[in-house]
């Protein structure tokens, strides 16, 4: 860690606005951005977001306001989140598929100035720009005067509440190089692919450092497993991050047609935001080699990280690693310590001299004396200092006496070559307390042959109760499932059966 931070205190961050001016002028047709069918140079990016910033700033956006950007992963939704930064603004991503009203709840919260993806009337009172909206080509696209933004990004999260909140980054909208180089591994001369939705943090803060950076950055308009093969193969891609519910789908189509991909050119792929299968990664690993596979886990609070890579995994089996920044501990429901091997809560910080990382905006940090704070996950250590995952606290099941979590009991039905995704929740029961619910999404698969497959990989007390066949996909891009509704919505329905 401390030569993470005598890297930062070296290479002094710089404001992006400032770096992304310089790439512009001294490479304007170097690739700058691609989405699909459209591509774009440095030059273009750079003129673009200065045209779009003379728009914000006409619906009244200046220092410090918050623009609410609910656009789906596209050029523009990069040119917006640079024009915000022109403005000295803070951009705030929401999904472009929220209800009205829980945009509204978001909007509210963050006092949005601007609300671009958005109707007229749908936030009375604040000015809007629907999705479909293009500059008028003849509006200015000369250079800004500098401004900088008190705070990188402002992106939210509903967490174990089910309320949203916002996670106001704690820094400027500066960068330095020393982070991403030194943890990532990044280089200017990198290919990133960005297959996961722009509203996340992960996505957001690597396709913009990557641009910081000066790399090509290739971005899916929405994940698909072939579109992400093809990409890699077609674009040379050497860095990419993703989710386990990717890597499950890229893998299988992979192995449907090996003949008809090139993944040579991949020199690091990246995984993080929820467990990921113990057979998953071995089969990454596998596929392109263990020293290019690399897991990160920590949240967009960005407290602390842990970092493994491949080789590392193989010895410690299941672990996401030991803190590259920031520092962690694992406390019993006493408040103390955990021993090795004993499961408890995470709580973690930032260095000692580091300013603090985040705010939030609607929500309280759960926090103990000296600082530390949780974010709710469980997880346990061993005698090396590697850290292990269980679960959120908030979505362990407690059925017949046993803490069963989810993500266990989710892997082992992920591993089913049907199964395309997957969510299991705790039900109320009158003699268990709860009971295992697995919601699935599969093609021609039965409940007979899922539970005949799961006896040989679960305990049977971990083996689910009931299973729920669903068409629709249970997570979104980026991994996430809104498991409390889903739990609610599943209690209803079973409750008229």
């Amino acid at each position: 860690m401390t030569a993470i931070y005598e890297a930062i205190m070296a290479n002094p961050p710089e404001p992006y606005v400032r770096v992304l001016t310089r790439l512009a002028d001294a490479e304007p047709d170097h690739p700058g951005l691609t989405c699909g069918d459209e591509s774009v140079t440095r030059g273009e990016l750079e003129r673009a977001a200065n045209r779009l910033a003379r728009v914000y700033a006409d619906q009244g956006v200046g220092f410090g306001d918050y623009v609410t950007i609910g656009l789906p992963n596209s050029v523009g939704f990069v040119t917006a989140v640079i024009a915000t930064w022109k403005l000295g603004a803070v951009p705030q991503p929401t999904s472009h598929r929220l209800p009205v009203m829980e945009r509204q709840a978001i909007v509210e919260l963050a006092d949005s100035k601007l609300v671009v993806g958005a109707e007229q009337g749908d936030h009375p009172g604040r000015a809007c720009l629907s999705a479909t909206f293009v500059p008028d080509p003849k509006l200015s696209d000369a250079p800004h005067q500098e401004l900088l933004s008190p705070s990188l990004k402002a992106p939210t999260s509903g967490g174990s509440t089910g309320r949203p909140k916002l996670i106001v980054a704690g820094s400027e909208a500066v960068g330095t190089s020393a982070v991403l180089e030194i943890i990532f591994g990044l280089t200017a001369d990198d290919t990133q692919l960005v297959p996961g939705p722009l509203y996340h943090n992960a996505p957001l803060t690597m396709a913009l450092g990557g641009l910081f950076m000066g790399q090509h950055i290739v971005l899916l308009p929405k994940f698909d497993a072939v579109a992400a093969l093809r990409m890699i193969s077609d674009t040379k891609v050497t860095w990419l991050q993703v989710v386990p519910t990717m890597m499950s789908k890229m893998i299988r189509a992979y192995q449907e047609q090996p003949e008809a991909y090139d993944l040579s050119s991949i020199r690091a792929l990246w995984h993080m935001a929820s467990v990921c299968p113990q057979w998953l990664k071995d089969g990454w690993i596998e596929l392109l080699g263990a020293e290019k596979i690399f897991e990160l886990y920590g949240g967009t609070e960005t407290q602390a990280i842990t970092v493994i890579d491949g080789t590392e995994w193989l010895a410690h089996r299941g672990s996401i690693g030991r803190p590259v920044l920031g520092e962690m501990k694992i406390l019993d429901e006493a408040g103390q310590p955990s021993k090795v091997g004993e499961v408890g809560e995470i709580y973690m910080r930032a260095g000692e001299g580091m300013p603090a990382t985040y705010r939030y905006i609607g929500a309280e940090a759960k926090s103990i004396e000296g600082g530390w704070e949780s974010l709710g996950d469980l997880g346990w250590a061993d005698a090396d200092g590697y850290l292990y995952i269980s679960d959120r606290r908030t979505d362990m099941i407690l059925a017949g006496g046993s803490n069963i979590y989810p993500a266990e009991v989710e892997a082992a039905i992920e591993a089913h070559p049907a199964v395309q995704s997957v969510v299991v929740v705790g039900l109320p029961h009158e003699d268990l307390g709860q009971s295992i619910h697995a919601l699935v999404q599969a093609d021609g698969l039965t409940t007979e042959e899922l539970l005949t497959f799961l006896a040989d990989r679960l305990v049977r007390y971990k083996i689910p109760r009931s299973v729920e066949f669903v068409s629709e996909p249970l997570r979104d891009d980026a991994g996430k499932a809104r498991r409390s509704q889903l739990r609610d919505e599943a209690v209803v329905r079973l409750a008229h059966v």
